[in-house]
């Protein structure tokens, strides 16, 4: 597989797990001598998503279908169920070429979060559609591979876990400066402020010490106004993330709709214990007692968590490593089964393999 098309509708300058796993994704197949075109917004006029102004998507997702001709690649993988996912697979289905997919987003869920009034069925019916024509559909834990096939969403579905710079999220990070002056314990949430991450959950806690949120998103001006004695510290990334995650005592994701949490792994990583809620991810990343505890009541689960050894932590995220989910996915690649068809510009044809060059 010499030259990959990447279709996905979460790309750069969104900041989340997905983009983040892709992006790493990408840049270690171009290291390995793959030529990776990703069809993502940025080519397209776009729109806001709504309730969430910071995601654009393609308003002319058709305009992918030249761009993929162009670049002729010998395997598809289309990572996301928004307009460039749909067009694109569509057109594959119309031509009768193979690709893959991917299970990122618990859409139903949060389709439904957002808007009580849509059945979790409708959503679920749109993701048998989406996934039915890939050969293969990767998914990043066993408990969302038992969630989908209840569902029977996808054909194949392949056990895609997540990696995790263990250089970059480490104990050796932990700074007491970083919450100097906050009553401890001090309990982290990492990711989105959004409905759909029950980020509300985790603030309604009666827990000692200070509860910190890192992140930003569409909920957090109106939560930041409801808890002002939460700690709010905004986006934060890089070597900043990786001090906030090894200097706090407990972390605690209340999702219920991740489909992985990436998160997770970094907190572990850095030694740092997880609280949580049964779901999908700390199902299969969790071990009572252990590394973390899990609880239908979240403050029990804090509690249990917090006692929990940093040495066991940091042990159980090593087994995932960035190296072994680059190779799952190439290995789960599928050919196209025959040669694209070839577009009439030339001119057309060669600015996109610059393009793919470029990204």
């Amino acid at each position: 597989m010499k030259r990959l098309a990447l279709v996905t509708d979460a790309w750069h300058p969104q900041a989340n797990g997905v983009v983040h796993t892709l992006a790493r994704l990408a840049n270690h197949l171009r290291s390995q001598g793959t030529d990776v075109l990703v069809i993502a917004a940025d080519e397209h006029r776009t729109f806001e998503l709504p309730t969430y102004p910071d995601i654009q998507l393609a308003i002319d997702p058709w305009r992918a279908i030249p761009r993929l001709c162009a670049f002729k690649p010998d395997a598809v993988h289309i990572a996301t169920e928004g307009p460039l996912g749909f067009a694109t697979s569509i057109w594959l289905r119309h031509k009768k070429l193979a690709f893959t997919s991917s299970f990122h987003t618990r859409f139903p869920e949060y389709l439904s979060t957002r808007f009580p009034l849509i059945p979790l069925a409708f959503g679920y019916a749109i993701e048998r559609w989406f996934h039915s024509r890939a050969e293969r559909t990767l998914v990043g834990t066993q408990s969302m591979i038992d969630v989908l096939k209840a569902e029977r969403v996808g054909n194949k579905l392949v056990h895609w876990p997540r990696g995790v710079d263990t250089e970059r999220f480490h104990p050796r990070n932990r700074r007491h400066a970083t919450y100097a002056g906050l009553p401890g314990p001090i309990w982290l949430y990492v990711g989105r402020v959004a409905c759909e991450k029950q980020v509300q959950d985790f603030l309604d806690l009666s827990l000692p010490g200070t509860k910190v949120v890192v992140g930003d998103g569409p909920s957090r001006e109106a939560l930041q106004r409801r808890y002002p004695d939460a700690v709010w510290r905004g986006w934060r990334d890089g070597a900043d993330l990786a001090v906030h995650f090894a200097s706090a005592d407990c972390f605690v994701f209340p999702s219920r709709t991740d489909t992985f949490g990436n998160v997770l792994l970094e907190a572990l990583a850095s030694g740092l214990p997880v609280a949580s809620i049964p779901a999908p991810g700390p199902i299969d990343l969790i071990r009572e007692g252990c590394n973390g505890s899990i609880h239908d009541e979240l403050r029990v689960a804090c509690w249990w968590a917090l006692k929990c050894s940093r040495e066991v932590a940091r042990a159980s995220a090593l087994p995932y490593t960035v190296q072994a989910c680059h190779e799952i996915f190439e290995s789960n690649l599928v050919p196209l089964v025959h040669a694209l068809p070839r577009t009439a510009d030339s001119t057309a044809s060669r600015g996109d393999a610059r393009e793919a060059t470029a990204y």
